[in-house]
């Protein structure tokens, strides 16, 4: 197994910054050699270059007997840079040129080579005008350069400069100190924060974490934190609590289906036995274990029914149906069953006919399990009514009430999960506990909403809301 190595975030951070202060020189040096720097034919050199040059270059002037010249080194450094030149005499007068560029004169006055001195780039070149004294002679000369350079001066208060110059230097040190020490206090900062939200995520991962204060500049990050948190607990409470009432259910359910399996094959052996030859006796038996039988394969298909509105593998069949002649012969089919002969059931509607489109079975399942729901879970003198009206949203409310026991708040918040049997069972005490959950995910499936009311000791109801057709 691969085992990872834990990484200090204050190494990252540090290499970070170096990174960063890295690439910032690097930049700088580009842009100051992109801006400051001209290419020539030995490289690239700063912009200054021909000013430098201009000035060496009176070392390779010689003059002698009234004619100048250059010599052979300083012309093989003209031909090497592609330069050109001009000497002239103290009045402007051309003594001798190499390499001159066309529409450049013969003779200057002062205020021309001064101009010329200033001037920019013009015709291909650049030109740097200076002057020397060789032989005891003055001469002026011109170099030109076939770059684009700039010529701009800085003036500044020089005695000013000079009272700083001291301090400038005793400040940059104390400055580069400082920012050093700014950046490693930053790092260690960066790194308890970075610290505290490392540990918080394994804490949350190990079910250790506590809540941490939602301020300063990460406050957003430790409230995602304290969030997820709160999250990660709810969804395990509700897991543990459905795990639970799983587990209560399939105890249940065991039980229930051991309740009936009991007497039948207790009734089959004393029938495989010979034991009872009484032939009403045997009709009595058979009819027991038709009994229990019927209620087994109830149990089943409840939890069949469950898993396919769970999966969405049940077949759905909607068509448009008579709603109330349907649910009047619901009430009646239910009122003639032997188990509620003595029951007061009644059916009502406020409306003549009303229509949607319902699939006829699950829809009897449905508002049969509701209307089963209250017979069975109050007692005999309950009175049970199911009723169909048209509210002004044009929904089609089907309700069913009853006077009976009611239910408590509590209970109401559980009554439709899939794995709760209710508290109530004291009048029937078998049943899959999957009633109610199978009717609201059929009215669901119809797109409609089941909804309850209830109190304790004033009965409840039930309401099937769907939409008209």
């Amino acid at each position: 197994m691969k085992v990872r190595r834990y990484r200090n975030p204050f190494a990252y951070t540090a290499i970070l910054l170096f990174a960063l202060f890295a690439i910032l020189i690097l930049l700088g040096i580009g842009m100051f050699y992109y801006v400051f720097a001209i290419p020539e034919p030995e490289g690239l050199s700063l912009a200054s270059w021909p000013d430098t040059f201009t000035d060496d270059f009176s070392t390779w002037i010689v003059y002698e007997n009234g004619q100048a010249g250059v010599k052979e080194f300083g012309i093989q450094r003209l031909e090497e840079y592609g330069l050109w030149t001009q000497i002239l005499d103290e009045s402007g007068q051309e003594l001798f040129s190499f390499r001159k560029p066309d529409g450049y004169p013969e003779s200057y006055s002062m205020s021309e080579l001064l101009a010329l001195s200033e001037s920019g780039y013009e015709n291909g070149n650049t030109v740097f005008v200076s002057s020397c004294s060789v032989s005891g002679t003055t001469l002026n000369y011109i170099v030109g350069y076939p770059y684009s350079i700039g010529k701009t001066r800085l003036y500044y208060n020089g005695e000013n400069v000079v009272r700083l110059a001291p301090l400038a230097r005793r400040l940059l040190p104390v400055a580069a100190l400082v920012t050093v020490l700014c950046g490693v206090a930053y790092s260690f900062w960066l790194s308890k924060k970075l610290s505290v939200m490392i540990a918080s995520i394994r804490k949350i991962s190990q079910h250790a974490y506590e809540p941490v204060k939602e301020k300063g500049v990460f406050g957003e990050v430790y409230r995602s934190l304290n969030r997820m948190d709160a999250e990660l607990r709810r969804s395990e409470r509700l897991q543990e609590e459905t795990d639970r009432t799983r587990k209560e259910w399939i105890s249940n359910i065991t039980h229930d289906l051991k309740t009936p399996l009991s007497p039948i094959k207790g009734y089959a052996e004393l029938l495989a036995d010979g034991a009872v030859s009484d032939p009403g006796a045997v009709r009595e038996y058979g009819s027991l274990i038709l009994k229990h039988a019927d209620y087994t394969e109830q149990l089943v298909n409840d939890l069949k029914l469950t898993w396919q509105l769970e999966s969405g593998t049940l077949p759905f069949h909607p068509q448009q149906t008579r709603l109330v002649r349907f649910l009047r012969e619901l009430v009646i089919d239910i009122a003639n069953d032997p188990s509620f002969s003595d029951r007061d059931i009644e059916f009502a509607s406020s409306e003549t006919e009303v229509s949607a489109a319902v699939d006829p079975g699950l829809f009897r399942r449905a508002v049969g399990n509701l209307v089963t729901n209250a017979l069975v879970h109050n007692p005999p003198d309950t009175k049970v009514s199911v009723s169909v009206s048209v509210d002004e949203k044009r929904e089609i409310c089907i309700s069913v009430c009853d006077d009976g026991v009611g239910i408590t708040a509590e209970e109401q918040k559980k009554l439709f999960t899939r794995y709760y049997r209710g508290t109530n069972t004291k009048e029937k005490p078998e049943g899959s506990g999957l009633g109610l959950a199978i009717a609201r995910q059929i009215v669901t499936l119809h797109g409609g909403d089941l909804v309850v009311k209830s109190r304790p000791g004033e009965g409840t109801t039930f309401s099937i809301l769907l939409p008209e057709n």
